[in-house]
């Protein structure tokens, strides 16, 4: 009687561990895929000018932001060191780089430099 009860409790506390290992998957696919969606959309509404210097940059600010995002999902499920310290690294870098795209669109624009495409 005391071995049945002690493999209920066994399998009581492995049912509850993977029912929780399910509920952190299941959440953590959940936010990595709105991550995901939201970069996608912000890449879609995206009007192009034909100036690649222009499209590029625009299209890149979305994509740098979902790579934030997706950093933030990581630092917050996983466990590995080294891809955390990758993700607050992704965190800094693509942030910075977003906002050297918004200046240079802002001083771009402050400049009227809508003209469309560049010449070499």
């Amino acid at each position: 009687m005391k071995k049945s009860l002690s493999l209920l409790l066994v399998f009581l506390a492995a049912t509850a561990v993977f029912a929780q290992m399910q509920s952190d998957m299941s959440a953590f696919l959940q936010a990595m895929n709105s991550a995901m969606k939201r970069m996608d959309q912000g890449m879609s509404a995206t009007q192009m000018s034909g100036d690649p210097d222009h499209d590029f940059t625009a299209m890149m600010m979305p994509h740098h932001q979902g790579a934030i995002d997706m950093a933030k999902v990581e630092l917050k499920f996983g466990k590995d060191p080294v891809l955390r310290r990758l993700a607050q690294e992704i965190l800094a870098d693509q942030q910075s780089e977003i906002d050297v795209m918004r200046l240079w669109l802002e001083k771009r624009a402050a400049h009227g430099a809508e003209r469309g495409p560049t010449s070499k």
